[in-house]
């Protein structure tokens, strides 16, 4: 594992090292960053080990475990906010057993949330992998779920 990380590393080197396009370049390829590639993060891009898990624990998109096998992503913007993306998302975390950041048993859905999807003119907006939903109503979550088998 760690020589795949340094490859992954070589291949984004830069001057000075930018230790978030590193960590999402290793969690393109790896689907996650562990805590246990830190050390040898910070040791190939010339950093402290603080600096890359200051990183890694700041960004949210960064994941320190690997997901689902699906990540669902519910937009909590204001626009989704008010047109009833809080329902959409407690009923979420109840079909699929999962809190936010957290992987359903059986690991079939991972539950994230996000800004905003930039998806206002019909919210609520969901996001499954790269399927963008708009006006989700939580009657219908069955149903996109479904198709994720």
């Amino acid at each position: 594992m760690h020589e795949q990380v340094k490859n992954i590393l070589n291949q984004v080197r830069g001057e000075p090292p930018n230790i978030l396009q590193s960590l999402l370049a290793l969690q393109g390829e790896l689907g996650h960053v562990s805590a246990d590639m830190v050390p040898v993060i910070a040791k190939s891009l010339g950093v402290t080990t603080a600096e890359v898990a200051g990183v890694l624990s700041y960004y949210p998109d960064l994941r320190p475990s690997a997901p689902g096998r699906h990540v669902i992503r519910v937009c909590m913007g204001e626009s989704c906010y008010a047109n009833g993306c809080g329902r959409v998302l407690r009923e979420l975390q109840e079909r699929l057993r999962a809190d936010i950041h957290e992987t359903m048993p059986g690991g079939r859905f991972t539950l994230d949330t996000m800004s905003c999807a930039g998806n206002c003119a019909v919210s609520p907006t969901v996001i499954i992998d790269d399927d963008l939903y708009g006006r989700v109503l939580p009657s219908q979550l069955d149903g996109m779920l479904e198709r994720y088998r």
